[in-house]
């Protein structure tokens, strides 16, 4: 479209109206009804025929509905956005057995791990995604061990559980990758 000096224009992508100021090639100077001077391109505007632009009313809804995102699109990523809760392990010796004085510091650790090990290999069975082992802090040997029983998995990540819910450095969440089934 050929634009000259004085020409009324609007913004395609803007809610801005102008003058021509200036035209050189396909860039336009324009001056806003606010005062400010833009560089346009002339395919960023149209040109206003008549100073009153009309627009029913029913054209203004039809506009703005094609301009909302669909609901469905919105259901499913509200959906996406769900996380399945983690299970949840407490592997304080208290919470494993009531024997607890005839227990020695070995048979304790042996205990623990052998739990973590059984619940680990039933997530995976069952499919589970996210677990939480809650160790405390204590020396920081059973945290040490249960990476080490960790690391063994392929398809097992962990890192330090969230601090705000189980504690700093006293829960360890572990995430398994399951492979799809063909």
């Amino acid at each position: 479209m050929n634009f000259k000096p004085g020409d009324e224009v609007e913004l395609i992508d803007e809610n801005l109206s102008g003058w021509v100021e200036d035209v050189s090639g396909s860039s336009l100077t324009i001056q806003t009804s606010d005062g400010f001077i833009l560089q346009v391109e002339s395919d960023e505007v149209i040109k206003l025929e008549n100073a009153s632009l009309k627009v029913t009313e029913a054209e203004l809804r039809q506009a703005l509905k094609e301009k909302q995102p669909s609901k469905r699109k919105q259901v499913i990523a509200k959906r996406r956005e769900k996380t399945i809760p983690a299970i949840e392990i407490d592997l304080h010796i208290e919470k494993l057995t009531h024997r607890v004085n005839r227990l020695d510091k070995y048979d304790i650790l042996n205990l623990q791990i052998d739990t973590a090990r059984h619940h680990l290999e039933k997530a995976i069975k069952n499919r589970n995604q996210r677990l939480v082992f809650i160790h405390g802090v204590g020396e920081g040997v059973l945290k040490q061990e249960l990476r080490t029983l960790f690391s063994r998995y392929n398809q097992v990540a962990y890192e330090d559980a969230d601090s705000t819910k189980y504690g700093f450095d006293a829960a360890t969440a572990v995430y398994i990758y399951q492979k799809s089934i063909s």
